[in-house]
């Protein structure tokens, strides 16, 4: 791809295109909804108490000048292709959805006597429509204008927080309710899982995982508000773990290795408490669903298997002159590796990209350590579950101690380890050493 082939005619032919599209997707859903005798509103018992604020009409209208805007602010082929894809596949499904199912705004407006608020509201009523409510396309494309202006050098935060403001502003201008804004963002982060950006890239990869797990929370969100609505307060115990799950996503956007174990590899009982679900999840995974539960040598005197449990120590044998190297970011070490063995927790997400520099500090050091191991010493390197982590992290120290090329190093893993998975993006990260 010549990504220097990039022109300003192209990002025009994208923004018309986009345009083009919304407005007769946009038009043709109002002037249909015009037609029908009765259509429904959804409200929240809760959105009684949202404040009517009539400044916040002006990011509300900003909208219009970011969907504009943000085409030109691509900068290569490949992120134009996305980001045009992205903007007609909201478009189109939340079309989709305005027709299927047709909700309306339902609170009456305050009447707004200053000037400049008050001709805004007035423009709005006779240009927007009151029918095309969830999905709310002001979110989904708010989230996707953010996808763009985030790998800006200059004015990020300016426009993180300006665009905050343009969703609160849904709301507060009584333009939508919160079931649009939920599945406005179901919408956004859908159209990120399906349109990948850098797809096979290793330094995307967190990205990738980012946004399924921002998926899954927002409708887990969704799910614990409508059991409210319709069952009782009971519902509203779900938010708990679909708010754990949005900030998984943001810890895995910023690669924060540390949010679960600190770098004695220790949890606090109050993140444990806060992701249990989390930390439950991954438990019955290693109980019930491991592989590999007794540590394999695939060099002599270096070992890998998944995190081991007290049959396995007992079969292993712990000793003082043993180096055990932890790579999970999910589960605490045996009490028992600790007090006895030289334990190293060095966290890498679970099915994220390893951090080049990182690695490469620790694979020296597992090499160095190797080189000097007495007679009766071991390496044992793992991860939660022993397929994926701790195999690359072995292969790449496997090619340094003995000069392999990665297809050797890597053919060793795999004779070793049958249960080793090496995804896609990892071959490309391990191309890099």
């Amino acid at each position: 791809m010549d990504e220097k082939r990039l022109t300003v005619q192209q990002k025009l032919y994208a923004l018309i295109l986009c345009a083009i599209v919304f407005m007769m997707v946009y038009n043709f859903a109002a002037w249909y909804l015009t037609t029908l005798d009765e259509i429904p509103s959804f409200v929240f018992g809760f959105e009684k108490y949202i404040p009517f604020i009539p400044w916040s009409i002006i990011p509300y209208m900003t909208s219009g000048i970011f969907f504009c805007s943000v085409f030109l602010f691509c900068q290569n082929k490949e992120q134009l292709k996305i980001l045009t894809q992205r903007m007609l596949f909201v478009t189109i499904i939340a079309g989709v959805c305005f027709l299927l199912f047709p909700l309306k705004f339902s609170l009456p407006k305050p009447e707004i006597n200053s000037s400049f608020p008050g001709y805004s509201f007035r423009f709005l009523k006779a240009f927007d429509s009151p029918f095309n409510q969830a999905p709310s396309l002001h979110i989904a494309y708010a989230f996707i204008f953010w996808s763009v202006f985030r790998n800006l050098k200059r004015g990020r935060t300016l426009l993180l927080f300006w665009l905050i403001l343009l969703g609160i502003s849904t709301l507060t201008t009584y333009q939508h309710h919160c079931i649009d804004i939920i599945t406005g963002s179901i919408l956004a982060h859908l159209s990120f899982i399906i349109f990948h950006y850098r797809k096979n890239d290793f330094l995307y990869r967190n990205f990738q995982v980012a946004n399924l797990y921002f998926l899954l929370g927002w409708i887990i969100i969704l799910t614990a508000l409508m059991i409210n609505q319709f069952f009782g307060n009971i519902g509203l115990f779900l938010l708990w773990p679909g708010t754990m799950v949005i900030l998984i996503g943001y810890h895995y956007q910023k690669n924060n290795i540390y949010f679960l174990k600190d770098k004695k590899g220790n949890i606090s009982w109050i993140k444990k408490i806060f992701y249990f679900p989390y930390l439950l999840l991954y438990w019955i995974f290693w109980k019930f669903f491991r592989k590999n539960k007794i540590p394999v040598e695939v060099l002599p005197g270096l070992y890998i298997s998944s995190r081991p449990d007290q049959e396995t120590l007992k079969n292993f044998g712990i000793t003082q002159t043993t180096l055990v190297y932890d790579v999970s970011a999910e589960m605490e070490e045996l009490f028992n590796i600790k007090d006895t063995a030289v334990y190293h927790s060095v966290p890498f997400l679970d099915i994220g990209t390893l951090d080049i520099h990182e690695t490469q500090k620790l694979i020296s050091e597992i090499t160095k350590k190797y080189k000097q191991l007495p007679s009766d010493g071991k390496i044992l390197i793992h991860c939660t579950m022993g397929f994926t982590r701790s195999s690359v992290i072995v292969i790449l120290v496997i090619k340094n101690i003995l000069s392999l090329p990665l297809t050797e190093a890597i053919t060793i893993m795999k004779t070793h380890n049958k249960h080793a998975v090496i995804h896609t993006y990892l071959e490309d990260f391990l191309k890099k050493f």
